[in-house]
């Protein structure tokens, strides 16, 4: 340490040697990259965890699932459904484009409309 003008002296600079030029390019290569990732999770399509909004679809449409009853609204719907699960049966309230329809599975199609006549 040499001493330059009155009362100051010169203090050592921390060295990188011949590769301090190339780590600040490289941190910023790196933060970038690492954003670029980050954005590619954040933007990708097809893996959501909020749930798409549902469309109706053809009563046909619903798998499993068969349409025992084809109520005005959905009130006289709800009344139905209430009627089926009161005995028992797992039941679906579905708006279709052709109007509510209160849907069973399959193995349940008979039950339901048995339920729903003695009603």
């Amino acid at each position: 340490m040499r001493q330059r003008g009155p009362g100051r002296t010169l203090k050592p600079v921390a060295s990188w040697g011949g590769y301090s030029a190339l780590f600040g390019p490289l941190v910023a290569f790196v933060a970038l990259g690492v954003l670029v990732l980050l954005l590619r999770w954040t933007f990708r399509r097809g893996g959501s965890l909020v749930e798409r909004r549902s469309h109706a679809g053809a009563p046909e449409e619903y798998g499993l699932l068969v349409p025992v009853s084809a109520p005005g609204n959905h009130i006289e719907a709800e009344v139905d459904r209430r009627a089926l699960t009161d005995a028992g049966l797992r039941v679906t309230v579905a708006d279709t484009v052709a109007g509510p329809r209160v849907m069973v599975f399959g193995a349940d199609e008979a039950r339901a409309r048995d339920v729903l006549r003695r009603r």
